[in-house]
């Protein structure tokens, strides 16, 4: 089943890139930006997880944090993280447990050929640990300001 706008994330624990069991509840009493990401050191995943680097002090001082999944290994994870100083977790989904409780994980085409993939998206889920907004099929340009803008609209 889907999550949608109103109801609570789903409490799935996942491998953090610090090797440490993650789970959404752990982040109760904040804002969660949840983004969702196809794979390390790819141009468009880079770009993203940079832009969110860059804003990262801004969404701490709206008690946000960010969290990055993707199916990629933790050892991956971990190289991706060093090699652009990346100040947030990122998550091991390779079973898509969360990809697909939260329908991102999808039929992509590419080149020709079908696979099936991590479609670039972003939720937010309150401090009670409810989803409040969702951009799926997100555009990295601007995607980052975008986010951080909504969390201090609904705090306002």
């Amino acid at each position: 089943m889907t999550i949608e706008i109103g109801q609570d994330a789903p409490i799935i624990e996942l491998l953090a890139d610090s090797g440490e069991k993650v789970s959404l509840a752990d982040y109760k009493g904040k804002y969660v930006v949840l983004y969702f990401y196809p794979k390390d050191m790819t141009p468009g995943c880079t770009t993203e997880a940079c832009d969110f680097r860059d804003q990262h002090e801004s969404f701490a001082g709206v008690n946000a944090v960010i969290l990055g999944v993707s199916p990629d290994p933790q050892e991956k994870h971990q190289k991706f993280k060093e090699k652009h100083d990346l100040p947030f977790q990122l998550l091991v989904d390779d079973e898509h447990t969360l990809a697909e409780a939260f329908d991102v994980w999808k039929l992509k085409k590419n080149f020709g050929k079908e696979y099936m993939g991590i479609e670039r998206s972003t939720f937010i889920i309150d401090p009670e640990g409810k989803l409040v907004k969702e951009w799926r099929k997100v555009r990295v340009k601007d995607h980052v300001e975008e986010a951080l803008h909504y969390i201090k609209e609904i705090q306002a």
